[in-house]
């Protein structure tokens, strides 16, 4: 896991109304990467900590005139922004409880008599920069956990996606066949060819999952890299979808062999392709797929004579849940997810994805896919 580089100045505000104690201070508690704003009143500390977010630790002293330190805590505390900083409370008066209860109440985490013992005072400050960069990893540690759960909620659902349109096709050759022997039409020879589309399927998902459960298991860098055929990968993935005899899928013969992660080129081909056969609307469908070189990228398309997709869809077709508005033909449900994948995938590789499309005569999908 990769945890974002901390930053490595820790930012101090000190605040007196004595410009003598804030010179003060700032001598005894200066070190490398230490950063100080001062602050001669109340106001102007509630200003320098509303304007700087990079502050970990406020020594404020207590007797100031016009706003004394614990109604500047108390502001401080009562704003979400800002509750979370600590506060050190600097103070000449009594040590009696009442006071030093007073400012616990109002938010302090740690109280220094005046005059301050320069030893005591470092240790604390040294011990609330340590808690500081503590807290801040903690931070950036669960951002980055939930950067991670949201990446495999999208790999739970790409392996579902991809997954399911092999097993489709293998009901439906399992059904057909239990029907054919219902009728009593049963021929030996479709039912072999049959069970040999069968058997294909259940290779290639097994293969599949071979390849997810390799890919969960390695970091990006580490993923294999490996010679892809691209006109024989479009191929397997049309046989495997089982497309309706009405549609008829074209691939072009030029076809390249790139140097690629497989997995991931598959998977966007999948998508397209599954899509296309899904959401045809014509009693003659028409799906084409090619590919022009653009030197140091292909880019490949999926084009279609289904339904079309509106200007307004057009621009948010990629977004997280959001999808066209034509209807499947196979009144198969649609989550809006798997084209926003897509996007990530090819943009992943350094390429980019785009559509054409009009209302009624098709789509065209274009994914720029580097070699």
């Amino acid at each position: 896991m990769n945890i974002p580089d901390q930053p490595s100045e820790f930012t101090i505000l000190l605040v007196d109304d004595r410009p003598e104690n804030l010179i003060s201070l700032e001598e005894m508690l200066a070190q490398e990467g230490r950063i100080f704003i001062k602050a001669s009143s109340g106001n102007e500390a509630l200003r320098q900590v509303l304007k700087n977010d990079r502050i970990g630790l406020i020594m404020l002293d207590v007797q100031m005139p016009g706003m004394n330190g614990f109604e500047v805590a108390q502001i401080l505390k009562s704003n979400p922004k800002t509750r979370d900083i600590s506060i050190i409370f600097v103070t000449a008066l009594s040590k009696e409880d009442q006071y030093v209860l007073e400012g616990f109440r109002e938010g302090a985490v740690d109280y220094l008599q005046k005059p301050l013992n320069i030893d005591i005072t470092k240790a604390k400050v040294n011990v609330f920069e340590k808690i500081h960069f503590y807290q801040r990893n903690l931070e950036n540690t669960v951002t980055e956990l939930d950067r991670i759960n949201k990446q495999l909620e999208r790999f739970v659902y790409t392996i579902s996606h991809d997954l399911k349109s092999p097993l489709t096709g293998m009901i439906a050759i399992l059904s057909l066949l239990e029907m054919r022997q219902e009728e009593g039409a049963f021929i030996q020879e479709e039912a072999i060819e049959y069970m040999v589309l069968a058997k294909s399927a259940a290779y290639y998902m097994s293969t599949m999952i071979d390849d997810l459960l390799a890919y969960s298991q390695k970091s990006v860098d580490q993923q294999t890299v490996e010679s892809v055929d691209t006109k024989e990968l479009t191929h397997q993935i049309v046989r495997l979808l089982f497309p309706p005899p009405h549609i008829q899928i074209q691939i072009s013969e030029s076809m390249p062999t790139l140097k690629t992660r497989r997995l991931k080129l598959q998977q966007v081909f999948q998508n397209l392709i599954s899509n296309a056969v899904k959401y045809s609307d014509k009693t003659s469908g028409l799906i084409e797929i090619g590919c022009e070189d653009k030197g140091d990228s292909i880019e490949f398309f999926v084009k279609d004579n289904g339904p079309g997709i509106s200007d307004n869809d057009q621009a948010v077709i990629f977004n997280l849940f959001r999808r066209g508005r034509a209807e499947s033909t196979l009144q198969e449900s649609s989550t809006g997810v798997g084209l926003n994948i897509l996007k990530m995938l090819v943009e992943e590789q350094g390429g980019t994805v785009r559509i054409d499309s009009r209302l009624g005569q098709g789509s065209t999908f274009y994914f720029e896919w580097m070699k």
